[in-house]
C-alpha cells in the first residue's frame, strides 16, 4: 500500500482541508486520515453504486454476521445480534446514552481531556456534566480513581469512557477498566464506552479488551459505541453502532432515537461490511506507517524545549503539552507558523493541542519544519 501517495483533497468538499482553504496552513486537526480507504472497501462501494438503486435499507444480516465474526476473532467478544443498534455516527450515540440513562437533571461523569462531544452531550440531553482530570505521570496518562469516586454525587448515573482514549492515546488495560467498573458498581453507574479507535493500536503487543468483557456480571450496565470509520477511514459514510446487552437499557436507548435519529445510508452499511470482512493487509501496513509517523513526531518533540508529549499507544493523534508556548491558547502560534492542530481548550485542557499524524510522511515533515521556531 502506498501511503506516501499524495491525494489532493481540495477539489471536493473536505471538513479537514476547508478550514484553511484560503491560508497556507497544513490541517492536522480533525480525526480524518489523508489516506485512501482499503481497496476491498472501495470495490464494494463501486459494486453497490453500479447496481443503480440507492434506496432505503436496513443493516443486512451479512453485516451483522461480519461484525459478530470480527468481534469474536479480534476481541474474543461474543455479541448477540439483537444487542446491535445501528447509528449514523458515534456522536449521536453519546447523546442517546445520556438520554437513556437517568432522568433530566441527573449528572454525567467523564474525565478530561476528552473528545469534545463528551463535554457537550450531557447539557444537550438535560443532564449536568461533572469532570475529573486524568493525571499525566511518568508512565503516561492515568485515571485518578480517588478523584473519580469523590466526584460521584447522589445524582450521578452515567460514566462516559473513551477507550482507547482520544486525545491522550492510552489503550486502557483490563486492570484499569476493572478499577472503573469497581467505582461504577459501588455507585450504581452505567458506563458508555466509546471504542471507535480500538483497532488502531500502535503498540503491537497490545490487544483491545472491550469494557463489556472485563467483568461479565457488569456487562448489562454497559453501552459500547463502535464504528469502522476511524480504522478504515470512512467517517463521511456515517455508519456506527451501539452494543447494548441489557434489553431494558437497549429499549430506552432506542426510544430516545425515535423521530430524531435518521437511518444509516446504504453506502455506509456496504462499506462497514467490506471493512469488517477485509483480510487485514491494508490495516497491518497502515499501523506500520502510523508508527513511523508517530516516532518521527515524538523524536522531534523530544528535542523541543517548549513542547512535551506522551507516546500514543493507540489512535493517530498526539496530545501535545504546549504550555511552554502559551499556557492558555497556543493554537494561534501554531497557525501563524503554518500548522493547524486542534485546540486543547475544546477538550477541556487549555495549553495543549492535538495533532493528527495520519498523513503523508512528507507532509508531516513539512509541518515539523514549519514548527522549528517552537523547538
Amino acid at each position: 500500500m502506498d501511503f506516501d501517495h499524495a491525494i489532493v483533497r481540495t477539489p471536493f468538499s473536505s471538513t479537514k482541508w476547508n478550514r484553511y482553504r484560503d491560508r497556507d496552513v497544513i490541517p492536522l486537526w480533525v480525526a480524518d486520515m489523508d489516506f485512501a480507504s482499503p481497496p476491498s472497501v472501495l470495490a464494494a462501494l463501486h459494486r453497490r453504486v453500479d447496481h443503480g438503486i440507492l434506496g432505503y435499507t436496513n443493516a443486512p444480516d451479512s453485516l451483522v454476521d461480519a461484525v459478530q465474526c470480527y468481534a469474536e476473532r479480534h476481541y474474543r467478544w461474543t455479541i448477540e445480534a439483537d444487542w446491535l443498534v445501528w447509528l449514523p455516527g458515534l456522536v449521536p450515540g453519546l447523546n442517546l446514552a445520556c438520554r437513556a440513562v437517568g432522568q433530566d437533571g441527573d449528572t454525567v461523569l467523564t474525565a478530561t481531556p476528552v473528545y469534545p462531544p463528551f463535554l457537550h452531550a450531557p447539557a444537550q440531553s438535560a443532564r449536568n456534566l461533572q469532570t475529573v482530570p486524568l493525571v499525566d505521570t511518568a508512565d503516561g496518562w492515568r485515571w485518578d480513581l480517588g478523584a473519580l469516586e469523590e466526584a460521584v454525587s447522589p445524582r450521578t448515573r452515567l460514566l462516559l469512557l473513551c477507550h482507547p482514549h482520544n486525545p491522550v492515546g492510552r489503550a486502557w488495560r483490563p486492570e484499569e477498566l476493572a478499577g472503573l467498573i469497581d467505582v461504577a458498581e459501588r455507585h450504581g453507574l452505567t458506563i458508555c464506552s466509546d471504542e471507535i479507535h480500538c483497532d488502531l493500536l500502535l503498540d503491537p503487543t497490545l490487544r483491545h479488551t472491550p469494557l463489556a468483557c472485563v467483568a461479565p456480571a457488569f456487562a448489562d450496565r454497559t453501552i459500547t459505541l463502535m464504528a469502522p470509520s476511524k480504522t478504515w477511514n470512512l467517517p463521511g459514510l456515517g455508519c456506527s453502532f451501539a452494543v447494548i446487552p441489557d434489553r431494558g437499557l437497549r429499549r430506552r436507548f432506542r426510544s430516545a432515537m425515535a423521530g430524531l435519529v435518521p437511518h444509516v445510508n446504504t453506502l455506509g452499511f456496504t462499506a462497514a461490511e467490506a471493512a469488517y470482512r477485509d483480510e487485514g493487509a491494508w490495516l497491518a501496513e497502515l499501523l506500520v506507517y502510523l508508527r513511523g509517523n508517530r516516532d518521527l513526531l515524538l523524536d522531534w518533540i523530544a528535542a523541543s524545549s517548549q513542547l512535551k508529549a506522551a507516546t500514543p499507544e493507540a489512535t493517530y493523534l498526539a496530545w501535545i503539552d504546549a504550555r511552554g508556548v502559551d499556557p492558555a491558547n497556543p493554537l494561534p502560534h501554531f497557525e501563524t507558523l503554518g500548522v493547524g492542530p486542534s485546540d486543547g481548550r475544546d477538550f477541556g485542557f487549555p495549553g495543549y493541542v492535538r495533532l493528527n499524524f495520519a498523513c503523508r510522511r512528507a507532509l508531516l515533515q513539512q509541518a515539523l519544519e514549519r514548527l522549528a521556531p517552537l523547538r
